[in-house]
């Protein structure tokens, strides 16, 4: 398997610290609001990279944290005249909700960062000690210029560089060695949630939390650290810096980012009125098409959000459904048998695109081409299967479908959706009528029911109905 290392830019072969087992860090979201797709997007990217690893055989330890100490929470909370503490817990069970119908499997570890002030204030402290950390006024800041390998992730050169905190205004900020030092730890203001530490009541900066989380569930060297683009510079150059300075051993062996996600061709901004939560898109889509639309692009590529695309990837997930519900009807309805002598080189029925499949998540995780890989099967599935198919065989093809569908987070099973009283009198009217050979009448029903809403499809397993 080889994956795009963002630390040395190329592919490279995943060859993890212990053989069998790999340990892996993904920077979860700031809880203040309600998540937003682009949060979205490396929650489903990592996950199906780390469905697709244990499928592999290998043990995944998956660790991703969430922010609940930030500016944007405390200014929510003064907001709303609550502690900081109901902002943060209110949105952490919203988050998991959502991540819940996007089908993301929850964390090996799921660390929240003010749980963690004490192993920062020791790492703050140990770099203090080395001599890579000051403190001025209550404020403690990294030195950047004494870590040498600043900027090998970002490609940066450190003069052109500016201070990697995010446009924090801190006190005592006027005693900076350097521009580009950064924040460890500063000082509570008035309203703010603070905690006791040698410098000053206060608080962690932003880059110290994952530093510390990391190193707590994973230990001080890491097979890989994931997040989005967005994060290369200042965040995870920040975190390189402090890790290696502190522990005194490489912080992790690859990176991984996932590209921007645009909307209609724009980036996405509340200003621009083109700014979307989970939320929003769940009282539209079934979350499940949200995860196969982020699926549709390879994850270092950029996704554009609209509409359309939308509508083509509910499309796309609903003929894979379609295909799992043939083979469903088939093992109840075929003849129950095993394969027989014409059958006998469908043994390995779908063997081709189980091995498409592979081959594509072997290279850098590239659920596009996977997802081709799918289809194939589909069309493959559509055009084999008959009526007078065994149960053996429609049992093997059901077999790689979910295989793949299951590393890839797709759930083939339908939701049953609750319909009123007079949708469900209808449509059994509709059957009545078609009984009674009343196309007219028949015909009328679907049309009443299109009006509201409703498409049917007349299938040999029954009437399917669904929304528009």
């Amino acid at each position: 398997m080889r994956i795009y290392n963002t630390l040395n830019a190329r592919k490279e072969e995943l060859r993890p610290l212990e053989p069998g087992k790999v340990k892996m860090y993904v920077c979860g979201p700031t809880v203040y609001n309600l998540i937003h797709i682009g949060n979205a997007r490396p929650m489903i990217v990592f996950d199906t990279f780390r469905r697709y690893l244990e499928y592999k055989g290998y043990e995944v330890t998956y660790v991703s944290n969430f922010t609940d100490v930030d500016d944007k929470i405390i200014n929510k909370a003064i907001e709303e005249g609550v502690d900081s503490s109901v902002i943060s817990e209110r949105y952490i069970a919203e988050c998991l909700k959502d991540m819940e119908g996007m089908n993301v499997k929850p964390a090996t570890y799921a660390p929240r960062a003010t749980e963690e002030i004490d192993g920062m204030i020791d790492m703050i402290q140990t770099l203090i000690d080395k001599g890579y950390a000051y403190e001025a006024d209550g404020t403690v800041y990294f030195r950047t210029r004494m870590f040498q390998g600043y900027g090998k992730l970002s490609k940066k050169n450190l003069d052109d560089m500016q201070s990697g905190h995010r446009d924090i205004k801190v006190t005592g900020e006027e005693h900076k060695e350097d521009p580009s030092d950064f924040v460890l730890w500063k000082p509570k203001k008035e309203g703010e949630p603070s905690w006791p530490s040698p410098w000053s009541d206060g608080r962690p900066g932003w880059h110290i939390e994952c530093s510390v989380m990391s190193k707590k569930y994973l230990g001080t060297t890491i097979d890989i650290h994931a997040g989005g683009e967005d994060l290369v510079f200042p965040h995870h150059e920040n975190e390189i810096a402090q890790s290696e300075a502190a522990n005194g051993e490489t912080f992790a062996k690859y990176w991984m980012h996932n590209a921007f996600l645009n909307i209609n061709g724009s980036k996405m901004s509340k200003s621009a009125g083109n700014f979307f939560t989970v939320r929003d898109i769940a009282e539209k889509y079934d979350l499940q098409v949200l995860r196969f639309f982020m699926l549709s692009a390879h994850y270092r590529s950029p996704l554009n959000f609209s509409d359309e695309l939308m509508e083509s990837a509910k499309n796309g997930l609903e003929r894979i459904k379609n295909a799992a519900e043939k083979l469903d009807y088939m093992e109840q309805n075929a003849e129950n048998r095993s394969f027989d002598f014409d059958e006998g080189e469908d043994r390995e029925f779908g063997a081709e695109y189980l091995k498409k499949f592979e081959e594509a998540m072997d290279d850098d995780c590239n659920t596009a081409d996977a997802i081709a890989a799918v289809f194939e099967l589909v069309r493959s599935i559509n055009v084999t299967m008959t009526d007078s198919s065994s149960t053996a065989l429609a049992e093997r093809a059901e077999e790689v479908l979910k295989t793949m569908c299951g590393v890839l987070g797709i759930d083939l099973e339908r939701k049953e959706e609750a319909l009123d009283f007079e949708i469900e009198q209808m449509i059994a009217e509709r059957q009545e009528a078609r009984k009674e050979k009343d196309f007219a009448r028949a015909d009328k029903l679907r049309d009443k029911l299109l009006a509201m809403g409703i498409v049917l499809e007349d299938t040999r397993e029954g009437v399917k109905w669904h929304r528009k």
